[in-house]
């Protein structure tokens, strides 16, 4: 092999530019980045989240297109992705990144276009929520299944919840400019449903997590950045939550609203709990046992949690009128677009010294 084809080979490797080799959670920038959009959105930034927003939707079609053609030919390579316990759950990032999309498209007042997204998205979970735990579990020549448990297990809740934040969204939005009360009624139940599928699913996962730390050598180089997603789940949580308690009066949402108000409230001191516990475990891994410190696809699941708990902030602030909460996600979302910034310009220059040493 040539020079020239082991760099391409190297290039499709490390930046799944290739459908053989995309990373079953490519759709991870897609989701920071949207988040980050939508931050935007809510601080009254409107240029910054509209540019955001855009690059959003380049990243998700480019993904889409790199996703049906891996279908399509390179079915093996799929098929081994889907039984890999380690890699499998990062196909949720597909549904979160749409629903990402889509609630952004709310917010911009295209409630029609976004109700499709939402039933991509929906109809995604349906298949991918049941099919990839029985593929991942069942299928997996891993034995047991616990050692391939990782941080992107959390990215089954993170899908989960932004079926009911979209759900909420429209809710709220769809009878300004399409009056539908069935509808609205379908999308509260909907959205209900989904949160408690979210939470029980975190339950789920945290403790699938916790065996495979406590039964497992876990070291530093397994503490990767995915890991921050067990806090992200926490605050689309949260975001789901807070958009349930502005939904109008129904006999469900009536029945768990005080469950839905009090459980935000400790989710979210929890995931501002976990924030130092990660920086700290940053360090642990990169200053004490020196884990290098270089760009990868992985650090986007860093980004989108850091983006979530802004907006997670901002709305808990709001529907539970604490403003103090809010106060944290308005100036917390600076540290989101730092972090997104730096791992954007660290991908951009990564690639450029991958096309360069060609």
């Amino acid at each position: 092999m040539s020079t020239a084809d082991r760099n391409l080979t190297r290039l499709h490797r490390d930046w799944g530019l290739s459908p053989s080799t995309l990373a079953p959670g490519c759709f991870a920038s897609v989701m920071a980045t949207g988040i980050v959009s939508i931050g935007a959105q809510l601080k009254g930034l409107p240029v910054l989240s509209g540019a955001l927003f855009w690059l959003a939707v380049a990243l998700y079609l480019f993904f889409i297109t790199l996703s049906v053609i891996r279908a399509i030919r390179f079915r093996e390579s799929l098929r081994a992705d889907l039984h890999d316990p380690t890699r499998s759950f990062g196909f949720f990032t597909a549904i979160a990144g749409t629903n990402v999309i889509a609630t952004a498209l709310v917010g911009l007042g295209m409630a029609p276009l976004a109700l499709v997204l939402f039933g991509i998205g929906a109809l995604l979970w349906f298949v991918l929520g049941y099919g990839i735990p029985f593929a991942a579990v069942l299928g997996s020549s891993i034995r047991p299944v616990v050692k391939g448990v990782n941080g992107t297990w959390f990215v089954w809740v993170v899908a989960a919840q932004s079926v009911a934040v979209v759900a909420s969204s429209l809710a709220l939005e769809l009878p300004k400019s399409f009056p539908s009360p069935g509808l609205v009624v379908a999308l509260t139940l909907v959205a209900v449903i989904m949160w408690a599928v979210g939470l029980a699913l975190y339950i789920a996962c945290a403790l699938f997590v916790g065996m495979r730390v406590l039964l497992h050598r876990f070291g530093p180089e397994d503490l990767d950045a995915p890991y921050w997603v067990t806090m992200g789940a926490l605050a689309i949580s949260i975001v789901a939550g807070s958009r349930l308690l502005e939904l109008e009066s129904t006999p469900i949402l009536d029945a768990t609203r005080l469950l839905v108000s009090s459980s935000s409230a400790l989710l979210w001191a929890f995931a501002t709990w976990l924030i130092p516990s990660f920086v700290l475990a940053g360090a642990w891994r990169h200053f004490i046992h020196r884990v290098p410190m270089t760009y990868s696809a992985g650090l986007w699941s860093m980004v989108f949690p850091l983006g979530m708990y802004s907006v997670a902030s901002i709305y808990l602030g709001r529907s539970d009128r604490v403003p103090p909460i809010e106060w944290i996600g308005q100036h917390w979302f600076w540290v989101g677009l730092v972090v997104w910034a730096i791992v954007f310009s660290a991908m951009v220059a990564s690639f450029v010294r991958t096309i360069r040493d060609r």
